[in-house]
């Protein structure tokens, strides 16, 4: 390597591996990593969960858990080797010339600190401003990070603040310090396709106003190809394949490679979209009655400013109206706050809606109660977001699928263990699994046992709300093939509510757009993906990541 070359290397890892010492010995989670990162470059680490990326880029932050510990190779940074590194070493690279923004904001923000005073403080410990400028410096900060208003924002708490809001404030105090590389661990997965395109947008302008080498770590191969140069793919703890994204994109050469590009939605889509005939171009025309009819649904929340004090009231869903059909499915798509859960919530009465008529199977739900209200749930069930707070870690996996029928006093003890080995069957799972707790399975296996539960009860209508969103592409994929054949096998009718246009195209046969409440444009899916009508469902499809890639 000549000497150009050395100095333009900002990251050059060769031959890492971590161990972690448990009780049950030692796992060796990432073993034969290398890779290089030039001044300016773009680099994507992809894989499912439990594939190393992120341990190896906690070995790179020298953030690996008291039990972790780098075993083998080195990680050089700038010509300093990271590896045999000191904790007190680390703190004056960590932060100041290695940034990093993660995840999960509400975990990583202090709730008990303004956001002005969590950005000053890392500013002032790494030296990077002075008293005097400190909160001139936060401000900049948070505006090149694209948050409006900085100033007046600095005073705010981050339960004040949106998701996009605080995954900004994060990215402000990742690139605070003007670091030569920036570690960005999953910023955008939780966030809708809109807010991700705006968030992923400002990265991209401040590492490049900067000169900011970054890692981007991700599970979405759509997502990585087009925002990075480079792309390293990783698989139970090793590299399978590395080299320029587009190539490996458009050409993968390993087979698991070959099985994240299969599952992504964002890449599904795009595949779909360059058929000559659409999947479903036919017009649908239903000659049964519909199983669930919506008609001007309204709900508003009286809310308070948290700056003047004053109560204003909200119109969370206004005017909503809709058909499901039998054994269909509709999906709701909008991004935060558009209103599409609320209206998921008020069909299972969960909410009350101030009016408007839920007609499910010829009954009114909006004006049920008690006994009529508990009988119409039982015939329309939920799947939740999230697998890992939707089931309770206290029971047994036997225990949970028995207790819909417990609460609905269905059957004999007996008959009640009969329909659980039932139920997991139904979803792919061995029976073995009805002595475990939750948290012994993965996401993927839990939100199984989330739709086996909603099963419990025979119903004819199920509430999908964000049901995948929280998952691996490859486990979206496996959950996204297991309701499409529980429909066909079960004629169940699925209200499918996501923020995620791509696997709506997977799922849906119909779809409704909503915005700020109001629904903004309906009609089939292929027919809306092909020649959408208002201006936002255009914006929606436009910022689906990977979508022209293909």
């Amino acid at each position: 390597m000549t000497t150009n070359e050395h100095a333009d290397m900002i990251l050059s890892v060769k031959d890492l591996a971590v161990d972690f010492e448990t009780e049950m010995g030692t796992v060796n989670a990432i073993e034969h990593v290398s890779f290089d990162l030039r001044r300016g470059e773009t680099l994507a680490i992809v894989g499912e969960s439990g594939s190393g990326k992120t341990t190896a880029m906690n070995a790179v932050l020298g953030l690996l858990a008291g039990n972790g510990k780098v075993v083998n190779g080195e990680i050089m940074f700038q010509g300093r080797d990271l590896a045999k590194m000191s904790e007190k070493e680390f703190q004056k690279i960590r932060g100041s010339r290695i940034g990093l923004v993660p995840q999960d904001p509400m975990s990583n923000l202090n709730p008990v600190l303004t956001v002005g005073n969590q950005i000053t403080e890392t500013l002032l410990i790494h030296k990077k401003a002075t008293k005097a400028n400190a909160k001139a410096r936060a401000i900049d900060a948070l505006e090149k990070a694209g948050l409006s208003d900085a100033s007046a924002r600095l005073g705010q708490y981050p339960h004040e603040f949106s998701g996009g809001m605080r995954q900004r404030v994060l990215i402000g105090i990742g690139l605070s310090c003007e670091p030569e590389l920036l570690i960005a661990d999953e910023p955008t997965s939780a966030l809708d396709v809109t807010v991700q395109r705006q968030i992923l947008d400002n990265l991209e302008r401040l590492t490049t106003e900067l000169g900011t080498s970054m890692i981007l770590i991700t599970h979405d191969l759509g997502l990585a190809a087009e925002r990075c140069e480079k792309v390293i793919v990783m698989y139970r703890g090793e590299v399978v394949e590395q080299g320029q994204a587009r190539e490996i994109l458009q050409n993968p050469q390993h087979e698991y490679t070959q099985r994240l590009v299969m599952s992504a939605p964002s890449l599904a889509t795009a595949r779909l979209a360059g058929r000559a005939e659409p999947a479903q171009s036919q017009s649908m025309t239903h000659t049964t009655p519909p199983i669930l009819s919506v008609r001007e649904l309204r709900k508003s929340y009286t809310v308070r400013d948290s700056s003047t004090r004053k109560r204003s009231k909200f119109m969370a869903v206004n005017d909503v109206s809709f058909d499901l059909a039998p054994a269909e499915t509709l999906a709701i798509v909008g991004e935060s706050g558009s209103g599409k859960s609320t209206t998921a919530r008020m069909v299972l009465r969960l909410e009350t809606p101030d009016s408007g008529s839920i007609d499910f199977a010829g009954t009114n739900v909006a004006s049920l109660s008690g006994a009529e209200l508990k009988k119409a749930r039982r015939r329309m069930q939920p799947i939740f977001q999230d697998p890992y707070s939707s089931i309770n870690p206290m029971a047994s996996i036997e225990q949970v699928l028995m207790e819909p029928l417990l609460v609905h006093r269905i059957g004999t003890a007996q008959e009640r263990k009969t329909r659980a080995r039932e139920l997991l069957d139904l979803v792919s799972l061995p029976e073995s699994y009805l002595d475990r707790y939750s948290s012994e399975l993965s996401g993927g296996q839990r939100q199984r046992i989330a739709i086996a539960r909603s099963l419990a009860l025979n119903p004819e209508v199920v509430i999908c709300d964000e049901p995948v969103s929280a998952l691996d592409v490859l486990v979206q994929a496996q959950i996204l093939e297991l309701l499409t054949e529980l429909q066909r096998e079960l004629g169940l009718s699925y209200l499918f509510i996501s923020h995620d246009l791509a696997v709506v195209r997977l799922i849906a046969s119909e779809v409704l757009v909503m915005r700020r409440g109001e629904v903004v444009e309906r009609g089939e899916a292929e027919q809306l993906f092909l020649h959408p009508q208002h201006e936002y469902t255009k914006q929606l499809l436009g910022s689906i990541p990977g979508k022209d890639l293909l």
